[in-house]
């Protein structure tokens, strides 16, 4: 698995996606309701490919299926990266931050192998 992306990693992301927004003039249209919308779409995208699967593990996917994921998913991190940059949110902040909240929510030798939500237990 590939690490982590930087601040630097994302900021080129975003840097890119809005050279492609630019030349289009769609951000017009990119406003926090509507990449919301988008990403939600995407996201549905994405669950498609694995909708009727018997378990959904990867060994029921062939490399085209992959590929199909692969794609949805660059969609669904497009989405959320404009709609991060639209509200001014640093992504890589926002995740340390929900890390150490779902620390105290979940702490690991209270839930660990258990599946429940935190409130189930």
């Amino acid at each position: 698995m590939d690490e982590c992306p930087t601040d630097n990693d994302l900021l080129k992301l975003r840097d890119e996606i809005r050279t492609f927004v630019a030349e289009r003039d769609w951000d017009q249209f990119h406003t926090p309701k509507n990449l919301s919308s988008a990403l939600c779409v995407e996201a549905a995208e994405l669950l498609e490919h694995f909708q009727w699967l018997k378990t959904g593990s990867s060994e029921e996917l062939n490399a085209t299926k992959i590929e199909q994921i692969r794609h949805e998913m660059a969609d669904v991190l497009v989405y959320l990266i404009r709609l991060a940059d639209k509200l001014d949110i640093n992504l890589n902040a926002a995740v340390l931050e929900k890390m150490a909240l779902n620390r105290i929510k979940y702490p690991a030798e209270k839930v660990r192998g258990d599946s429940r939500k935190y409130s189930e237990y």
